[in-house]
């Protein structure tokens, strides 16, 4: 295989927020950069922005939370890079358009749609895990909500598959202990700003609220990823904006 020479970071949910966030703070550390979202109608505009910055980086566009797709997106990475060492996941969980139902009136539908989230993330560490495993080193980086480890009832489904990322990550750091291979979570409560959901939130106050005191910057998330990967001293941090729910770096 004649991929790009150098470590490789593969960002799945590719967005003006944290996603790009996270490929320029790997792309510091000399990380070329692959990205996957479903719409690529803006990868040209992120690959030329981590070009100024000297980062190399190439962009593919699929729906990662369905299987076919998937695996020709994750085949094309592996084709155009010599390797996948670190993966960030963090696919939209949610249309702010359209929002979940609540809990208590959650269907089997709602919750299996939902779930697609966790199932390709499966699929993604099935893809990359074993030359990890062989190489000895690599990392798994998952992006989930606070509904993981505190009750959001109006988050619905949203809240299941939260839940089940994080307990897949942290699983994952357990497991492969020894093995050179790092697992971990962000755990984020708030909106993430720069990123689709906060412009659909600011973009209607009467409908959302104000967003003052509820906002994250995803260079703070980014550099916390670098971190947990570089240092290895905890599985996951946890980021919360709302009052009463502890955060940590």
């Amino acid at each position: 295989m004649s991929g790009l020479p150098g470590p490789t970071v593969l960002v799945i949910g590719a967005g003006p927020g944290l996603g790009l966030s996270v490929g320029r703070r790997f792309g510091r550390e000399g990380f070329r950069v692959a990205l996957v979202s479903l719409n690529g109608a803006r990868h040209d505009q992120y690959v030329s922005s981590l070009a100024e910055l000297g980062v190399t980086a190439r962009a593919f566009a699929a729906d990662i939370l369905q299987p076919d797709p998937a695996r020709r997106a994750l085949d094309a990475v592996t084709e155009a890079f010599a390797s996948v060492d670190v993966v960030y996941y963090g696919p939209g969980a949610a249309d702010p358009a359209v929002p979940p139902e609540p809990i208590a009136t959650t269907t089997r539908a709602d919750a299996e749609r939902a779930m697609s989230i966790t199932f390709g993330a499966v699929q993604v560490v099935n893809h990359v895990l074993p030359a990890m495993i062989g190489r000895g080193r690599g990392g798994l980086l998952f992006a989930g909500g606070l509904s993981a480890v505190t009750p959001m009832p109006a988050l619905g489904s949203l809240a299941l598959t939260a839940a089940a990322v994080r307990a897949y990550a942290l699983s994952l750091n357990a497991a492969l202990a020894g093995q050179g291979v790092y697992a971990g979570t962000l755990t984020i409560g708030g909106v993430v700003e720069r990123g689709d959901i906060y412009r659909q939130v600011v973009s209607d106050p009467s409908r959302y609220g104000p967003v003052e005191g509820h906002t994250l910057d995803p260079d703070t998330l980014a550099d916390a990823a670098w971190r947990m990967y570089s240092v290895r001293d905890r599985a996951e941090s946890v980021f919360s904006t709302f009052d009463g729910i502890p955060a940590g770096g």
